[in-house]
C-alpha cells in the first residue's frame, strides 16, 4: 500500500470517529459508548437510504466519509428502494435497529443524528434529500 492510500484510510477513520464523536457529545454519552452512537448512526442511514430514490442515494452517499459510505451502502437492497414510509414506520425501523433506550427516544436520536450528518455534506445536498421526502419525514430530519 502506498503512503497516499494509507493517508486515506487513515483520513476516513478520523472523520468517521469525529462524526460519532459528535452523536456522542450531542446526546450527552460519554466515548465509551461508541457501539451506541455507530448503532445510532447506521439505524439512521439504512432508515434514510431505504425511503429515498436511488438517484438520491447515491448522491447523498458521495459526500458522505469513505467508511461511513460503506456502512450506509451495507445489506442495500436497490431493487426494494424506495421503501414507502410514512413517520410512524420510519420511527420504528430506526427503533428496531438502535435497541438502546436513551433520553428522548428514538427521535432525538434521529433528529441528533440527522444534525450531525448535515454538518458532514453540503447545504445543497441536505435541502435535496429533505426535498425528496414528504412533510412528516422532512420535519422529523430537521430542526
Amino acid at each position: 500500500m502506498t503512503t497516499a492510500q494509507l493517508t486515506a484510510i487513515d483520513a476516513t477513520v478520523d472523520k468517521t470517529n469525529r462524526l460519532l464523536s459528535e452523536i456522542e457529545h450531542e446526546l450527552g454519552w460519554p466515548a465509551q459508548r461508541r457501539q451506541q452512537s455507530y448503532s445510532a448512526l447506521t439505524a439512521v442511514l439504512h432508515t434514510l437510504r431505504d425511503r429515498l430514490p436511488l438517484a438520491e442515494v447515491v448522491q447523498f452517499a458521495a459526500q458522505l466519509p469513505l467508511l461511513v459510505r460503506g456502512l450506509y451502502y451495507e445489506g442495500w437492497d436497490a431493487t426494494s428502494a424506495p421503501a414507502k414510509l410514512d413517520r410512524a414506520e420510519f420511527l420504528a425501523r430506526v427503533r428496531r435497529d438502535f435497541p438502546f433506550d436513551v433520553e428522548g427516544g428514538t427521535e432525538q436520536v434521529i433528529r441528533t443524528v440527522s444534525r450531525v450528518l448535515r454538518r458532514h455534506v453540503s447545504s445543497g445536498e441536505w435541502d435535496d434529500v429533505l426535498a425528496t421526502l414528504p412533510v412528516e419525514l422532512r420535519d422529523l430530519l430537521s430542526d
